[in-house]
This record gives structure tokens, sequence and C-alpha cells, in this order.
């Protein structure tokens, strides 16, 4: 499968600091042109978006029809002892 940045996705993926990461992301998309043989995605309920795909602690949510539509690049930040 083919797999499209969209413009949104690109901006945040430019926004991520640590350039390990930005490599580390861009070398998870590139497998997701075997899709749905990957690993580490898992399709979304109720969301606007189909799937997503996780690489340490960043999101990629993406569409998948007839191509892999890359929509957003999230950052999730993990609950600690401190959290509460």
């Amino acid at each position: 499968m083919k797999v499209i940045w969209q413009p949104k996705a690109l901006k945040q993926l430019k926004k991520v600091c640590d350039r390990a990461i930005q490599e580390r992301i861009l070398t998870a998309t590139r497998e997701l042109s075997t899709f749905p043989a990957c690993s580490n995605v898992k399709p979304l309920v109720n969301h606007d978006y189909g799937y997503r795909l996780r690489v340490g602690n960043w999101r990629i949510l993406f569409n998948a029809f007839a191509e892999i539509s890359i929509v957003s690049i999230e950052e999730v930040k993990k609950r600690n002892e401190h959290t509460y």
C-alpha cells in the first residue's frame, strides 16, 4: 500500500525535537506499506481516524482505504506517581 502524509502530520513531525525520534517514526511509517500485517497497529473505535500506530510515547493516527493516509502525530504523556 502507498503511504501518503497529510500536511498537518508533516508539520507535526518537524516539530518533534529529537532527531532520533523522528527517524523512529519514519521507519515505523515505512512499515505501514505492509498493512495490515504490521505490529503496534490497532483499530480505533468511535474516533475520527481509523487506526493508530504506537512508536514509544508517540501515536501516529491514520486512515487506511485504498492507500494509507497519515493524518496526525501526537505525543502521549504517561502517568507516574506524581499524576494524582
